[in-house]
């Protein structure tokens, strides 16, 4: 029997709940911002939210309110979020309502939780990841066995990233507690519309899945069955589904509303599953005064009304709460160490990688890295990886399946429970469908929950064209990755800066992307042997957002106003140093190293030197980064220009060739760059 006092608590968050509704509904003038309530959902939510303890993580969804409430939160905080105040506890009215971010001693722990259905289950399931590998090192700071609650609705079931993180789960035996609410609705499409089977259903293909129904709507079995749930993840650290079929009594968000595609015969059918009175008649049965259920109503009814007032009152942000948090502070802000030790060897850039990876693999037992095909047997298929996985071990460096959302997904959650991850893409072509997760959870992590929870990790993507490596294997992406904001990007250009930034990227708390040219690995093509330097030390950074003067120009050449900068990166700094050739003494070569943040300063410094700009990059030119930084540069050195700021890049094509020669026609090379700085030199 379960104990009376929690029957009687779970009635009570059950009472908040329905006159939150109310009041919100009541009142929509005010509670203008879309929301969603947990009615109809409330009793296994609040058989989940009272039974998570501290140590364990949590990954609710939007509708979860009772679940937050069943964990301890206040209606008074829930409704900071909902009506976007400054005091807002997870967000500081930046997210929606019920989208919670939690770092509070006494609670589950709860990172970023996005708004599009099913994408928190990549995330999630990263964190049981995370745990399940700190476990194998034996450096899990919590020794109470933490699970992680992954809580998602029956219709985000069919988006294909939750495949992804049920394959990793029971592959990989991870600690997680998959909560799906079957409402039968997803906003106005019936489940019949949706899909060909339930999740319970679904989940059978997934082999080492424990599955189980429970009628979501009785309390007393909803607790039953999660008390089972959970102590089999507890103890047998392996996944787990749980299927429960609840009614939708509310609108499905405050801006899609019941009526408007629902009939009344539905609704009235939906309202014989209303949990609230079924616990209320459990609770009579068990002798409980009728007057004290009032009582508690009563009660419910007056704080709800109570706390509302006080949420509408609260503050606003201020103006000025605006940029904070876009990236959590990074500890690397000088170059130190040694670039050029004493009797260091000459190391290519794919090694000086590898060798940064493998000293921080050395000394951080949390860091570890995974991808396609960096496992023992190949090591990457630019062995990348090579040695590290049997140098380190399975757990610590392994394949992934081909899916390219978890490996970039899993690191938010990775990185929530304390792990450091390092994994890459295979080709930059294959990275787009790992971009949703890049977009919707990483890049908006640190900023939506205040800073408490910056994603670190490392995003490795070999980039570049050359040598017929076709459509699909040649891309470069800066462009669109440049779009979104609250990531960093990497793109070094020699061995000493590979393993520099790459040490940086580490150490930073932000999420970076490593955007490593592969025509640069071996400095095998010709023209690129510069990219073989010096080894550094293993204590040498580079700080990210400070560009590398590759050459400069002669003072007898700028007093005679012949002399032109070139802003580049990667490749393009090859192509102008063999250029530059042609001009001895009137070329000065900036490689900017990083490209967000990126050293705007010595793009100015340079221009404003020399009068005369060329912006040069590898990709298609049309709306592209280099055009973005020449219109910027055009715009501070207007004034000190003696010709518009050039720009070359790739000819404007939606793929490159596998044919080399029509590979070298679209690329540029040496002698295309010659002909621009010839034009910029004479005009």
């Amino acid at each position: 029997m379960i104990k009376k006092e929690i029957l009687l608590e779970a009635y009570s968050h059950m009472c908040d709940a329905l006159y939150m509704a109310e009041i919100y509904d009541v009142n929509r003038p005010i509670t203008k911002y879309v929301h969603s309530t947990s009615r109809g959902h409330e009793a296994i939510q609040l058989a989940v939210g009272m039974q998570l303890i501290e140590c364990d993580y949590a990954s609710p969804y939007y509708r979860d309110e009772s679940m937050l409430m069943g964990m301890g939160l206040s209606p008074y905080e829930l409704m900071l979020q909902l009506l976007a105040k400054a005091d807002d506890p997870f967000s500081g009215g930046r997210s929606y309502y019920s989208h919670p971010s939690l770092n509070r001693e006494g609670f589950p722990k709860m990172a970023h939780q996005s708004s599009a259905t099913g994408m928190q289950v990549v995330p999630a399931t990263g964190m049981a990841h995370g745990i399940a590998y700190l476990e194998s090192q034996g450096i899990l700071k919590d020794k109470r066995s933490p699970i992680v609650l992954c809580s998602l609705g029956d219709g985000s079931v069919t988006e294909g990233e939750v495949a992804e993180a049920w394959q990793m789960a029971v592959l990989k035996d991870l600690p997680i507690f998959y909560l799906v609410q079957d409402n039968g609705w997803g906003i106005s499409a019936s489940s019949d519309e949706m899909r060909a089977m339930d999740a319970y259903e679904y989940a059978a293909g997934f082999k080492g899945m424990k599955r189980m129904r429970v009628d979501g709507t009785d309390f007393m079995e909803s607790w039953k069955a999660v008390e089972e749930c959970m102590t089999y993840v507890r103890d047998k650290r392996k996944p787990v589904l749980l299927h429960a079929k609840v009614p939708l009594l509310g609108h499905h968000t405050s801006g899609v509303r019941k009526e408007w595609y629902r009939t009344d015969a539905d609704l009235a059918l939906s309202t014989y599953d209303d949990p609230r009175p079924k616990l209320r008649k459990i609770l009579e049965d068990i002798g409980v005064e009728d007057q004290e259920l009032i009582d508690i109503e009563k009660n419910a009814k007056d704080k709800i009304a109570q706390h509302f007032k006080l949420a509408v009152e609260a503050e606003n942000p201020t103006p000025e709460t605006l940029t904070l948090h876009e990236f959590a502070p990074t500890p690397v802000l000088e170059e130190a160490g040694e670039r050029e030790p004493a009797k260091a060897e000459p190391v290519i850039m794919v090694d000086a990688a590898l060798h940064a990876v493998d000293e921080l693999m050395k000394k951080h037992p949390e860091c570890l890295l995974y991808g396609q095909d960096v496992g023992a047997r190949l090591g990457g298929v630019f062995r990348e990886a090579a040695t590290l996985a049997k140098k380190y071990g399975d757990n610590r460096v392994f394949n992934t399946p081909i899916q390219e959302a978890y490996i970039v997904g899993s690191t938010a959650g990775m990185s929530a429970v304390g792990a450091k991850p390092i994994v890459e893409i295979q080709f930059a072509d294959y990275i787009w469908t790992g971009v949703n997760q890049l977009v919707v959870e990483l890049s908006k992590s640190c900023y939506l929950t205040m800073g408490k929870y910056p994603v670190s990790t490392i995003i490795r993507v070999p980039v570049g064209a050359y040598g017929g490596g076709g459509p699909y294997h040649s891309s470069s992406v800066e462009s669109t990755l440049l779009t979104i904001r609250g990531i960093k990007i990497a793109y070094p250009s020699t061995a000493a800066d590979m393993k520099g930034l790459m040490k940086a990227a580490y150490y930073d708390p932000n999420p970076v992307v490593m955007l490593e040219h592969k025509g640069l690995y071996w400095s095998k093509n010709p023209g690129t042997e510069g990219a073989k330097t010096i080894e550094p030390d293993e204590h040498y950074v580079v700080p990210f957002g400070k560009a590398r003067t590759v050459q400069v120009a002669s003072k007898e050449m700028m007093d005679g106003g012949y002399s032109i900068c070139v802003i580049t990166y990667g490749m393009g700094v090859y192509w102008a140093t063999a250029a530059a050739k042609k001009f001895p003494g009137s070329i000065e070569i900036i490689d900017l190293r990083t490209l967000n943040p990126i050293d705007e300063q010595a793009m100015y410094v340079a221009t404003k030197r020399h009068g005369k700009c060329l912006v040069l990059t590898e990709e298609p030119l049309l709306n592209s980064f280099a055009e973005s930084i020449a219109g910027r540069i055009s715009k501070e050195c207007f004034t000190y220009l003696d010709a518009p700021v050039q720009t070359l890049g790739a000819v404007d094509m939606p793929a490159i060739p596998l044919n080399e020669g029509l590979e070298k026609e679209m690329l540029p090379n040496a002698e295309k760059v010659a002909v621009a700085m010839e034009y910029l030199l004479n005009y």
